[in-house]
């Protein structure tokens, strides 16, 4: 499986792409980040951000892509940058028929940590270490988004065939309809000549 991470961001919005399977190791594609000029108006700052997730999108052609999902901040201005960003990346994705999965910092930090409150340092050394780089990826962004990747591979696959094998299988009396078909009289049937 190839996975496009998205960590969105408005100025630097964070780009890494990740080969590998459940239990198999994980192999860097690329990375990088797309940034925008902080003192552009916003229209032509999100079209910076969906021509350079498109230019990944058309080199990489991934199978899904996973995107950070925005939380509340204080900072009330850098989530809405975040949340546009975010939705130019979700829009491009699905123009292009690839499944998007939305992944929470908690969650990403818990898949390739094992701690959903590690910091940036230690979600960096681990994509290093579990990529085999050389060096860590820079700026953190980027870092960011190809854990966002790895924390796919690993979580978004299990879930996927959690879902698969849910649809496969034949539908289940609720409780509630169980506990009136237990309740119900028995009927006798009589045979009338």
């Amino acid at each position: 499986m190839r996975v496009l991470g998205v960590d969105p961001g408005l100025t630097r919005c964070g780009v890494g792409v990740v080969d590998g399977a459940p239990g198999r190791p994980l192999k860097m594609a690329g990375v990088g980040v797309v940034r925008t000029p902080a003192d552009a108006e916003i229209g032509p700052r999100l079209l910076l951000v969906e021509q350079g997730i498109e230019a990944w999108l058309e080199e990489y052609r991934p199978d899904m892509v996973a995107v950070e999902r925005v939380f509340a901040q204080h900072n009330v201005r850098t989530v809405m940058g975040t949340a546009q960003a975010s939705a130019v990346a979700m829009l491009c994705a699905t123009r292009r028929g690839i499944p998007v999965t939305l992944h929470t910092p908690s969650e990403v930090k818990a898949a390739v940590t094992g701690s959903g409150r590690a910091d940036k340092a230690q979600v960096t050394a681990m994509v290093t270490r579990l990529l085999r780089l050389d060096a860590p990826p820079k700026p953190a962004d980027a870092a960011d988004a190809l854990a966002l990747a790895i924390c796919h591979i690993w979580r978004g696959a299990a879930a996927g065939r959690i879902a698969a094998a849910v649809a496969k299988a034949p539908p289940a009396r609720s409780a509630a309809a169980a506990v009136r078909a237990a309740a119900r009289p028995a009927v006798r049937q009589e045979h009338r000549p």
